[in-house]
């Protein structure tokens, strides 16, 4: 049977439509064979709870029951999911074309990408600074199987709204308007209920904080977490996060209780950045789903893998983040190293973590301190592939089980919207250990 769409079936159908045949107490096996068949399909799918909605305002029936527009928590496959990863096999590679345009939009900067097997829908977020088109994602489906990727296909697109309802500002805007230009990194779609997590690396010059915001699967603010001091900026002072070098990784723990988030690159108080002699220490966080930081560990980034053109530049730092169990994760650490042309290779090596026995480092800084930073094991060098333009890899998630029950595993690149680079996505099967 094919699945529905939540979104897709709420543009055709309002509320007070759905509120004229949903029964107002809990549905009975009697009042379910009398609705119609795609409210039966969204239920099957784990879309409602047995107590369903009448008022097309409040969501509230004249009995006190709600409407509950993501899934029930326990209908979410994907909720404690542990998975194991000893290597990696390359199935395909897809592109979507520069600057496609799509829904009035401009695609492209994909920075993030998040899979939600509920639905078998696909999350990618651009870190347009509302540029282009206003700050937004998109969804998408991915199709293939365990021999080949076969295509991408964009399905809709979502603007991130800001806590005041309004969209996202440039940097124009914002000198006459105000509020904060975006400079989106990260997306998760939540495991518990479909909505959607997203993070932002703020404007060191403009004073703007990076942040975890929390938003409904159409773009509304819901909430953002507390930002830890450390973290903020401060435009005159080395101390805090660098520029663009902040929350640029996210991830859900597989019981959905916890996330983490991932530092691209080093804190001022806690060193140098990378270079092609030495690597680097960053820090990734675990925060409860409150904000309340529960640990935080030291990551050690390589050096840099390749020497720059003479005045040309380079460096490294980690991407993006994915939890495999409770305690391991995967990083994608992203070199890019500019010839003589001006144009970038990229280098982009996939780690296993592992936070067992590292110190927590939430306390101190890391220069001058003794520590144990996590384990890493090199699980796959993409520049070993053979690809024909390995780009800015960005964005990883866990995909769909494939038919011999091993996971899958799909990477996306930011082309920054530049012509010299493509928006790239690669599928992998994941071999366990």
């Amino acid at each position: 049977m094919k699945k529905l769409k939540l979104s897709k079936y709420f543009n055709t159908l309002s509320v007070a439509a759905l509120s004229s045949f949903l029964a107002v107490a809990p549905i009975a096996n009697a009042a379910e064979n009398n609705l119609p068949q795609e409210t039966k399909t969204l239920i099957k799918q784990g879309y409602f709870n047995q107590k369903l909605f009448l008022d097309p305002v409040t969501g509230e029936s004249n009995k006190g029951q709600s409407i509950q527009l993501s899934r029930n928590e326990d209908s979410v496959s994907n909720l404690n999911k542990a998975h194991s990863v000893g290597s990696l096999r390359m199935i395909g590679e897809q592109r979507i074309p520069l600057k496609q345009e799509f829904q009035g939009t401009i695609v492209g900067g994909l920075s993030g990408i998040s899979y939600d097997s509920k639905s078998n829908t696909w999350a990618m977020i651009s870190d347009d600074r509302s540029v282009n088109s206003p700050a937004r994602f998109y969804t998408a489906e991915l199709n293939y199987d365990d021999k080949s990727f076969s295509s991408v296909q964009l399905n809709g697109v979502k603007f991130l709204k800001q806590p005041d309802g309004t969209n996202y500002p440039n940097q124009t805007q914002y000198t006459t308007q105000g509020g904060e230009v975006p400079d989106f990194e990260a997306i998760r779609l939540d495991p518990k209920d479909g909505s959607v997590w997203y993070t932002s690396e703020g404007n060191r010059s403009l004073g703007l904080n990076p942040f975890v915001r929390h938003a409904t699967i159409d773009g509304k603010y819901l909430s953002a977490l507390p930002l830890p001091e450390i973290f903020k900026v401060s435009p005159k002072t080395e101390i805090g996060s660098r520029d663009n070098l902040t929350f640029e990784g996210m991830t859900f723990a597989p019981n959905g209780k916890s996330l983490w988030v991932s530092m691209e690159a080093p804190l001022y108080q806690d060193g140098p950045v990378p270079t092609v002699n030495s690597g680097a220490f960053s820090r990734i966080t675990q925060y409860d789903r409150s904000g309340n930081m529960l640990a935080q560990y030291a990551y050690p980034i390589e050096p840099i893998p390749a020497a720059p053109a003479p005045g040309k530049s380079a460096d490294n730092g980690v991407s993006d983040i994915l939890a495999v169990n409770d305690h391991k994760l995967l990083t994608i650490e992203r070199a890019g190293v500019q010839g003589a042309d001006g144009s970038y290779k990229n280098f982009i090596r996939i780690y296993e973590i592992d936070t067992h026995g590292a110190s927590n480092i939430s306390n101190i800084s890391l220069q001058g301190s003794k520590f144990k930073p996590v384990k890493k094991r090199l699980v796959l060098d993409l520049t070993t592939l053979g690809l024909s333009k390995l780009d800015n890899i960005e964005g990883i998630s866990w995909g769909r089980k494939l038919a011999n029950g091993h996971d899958s595993l799909v990477l996306v690149s930011d082309d920054n919207f530049n012509p010299s680079q493509v928006t790239q996505f690669l599928v992998f099967e994941v071999l366990p250990k």
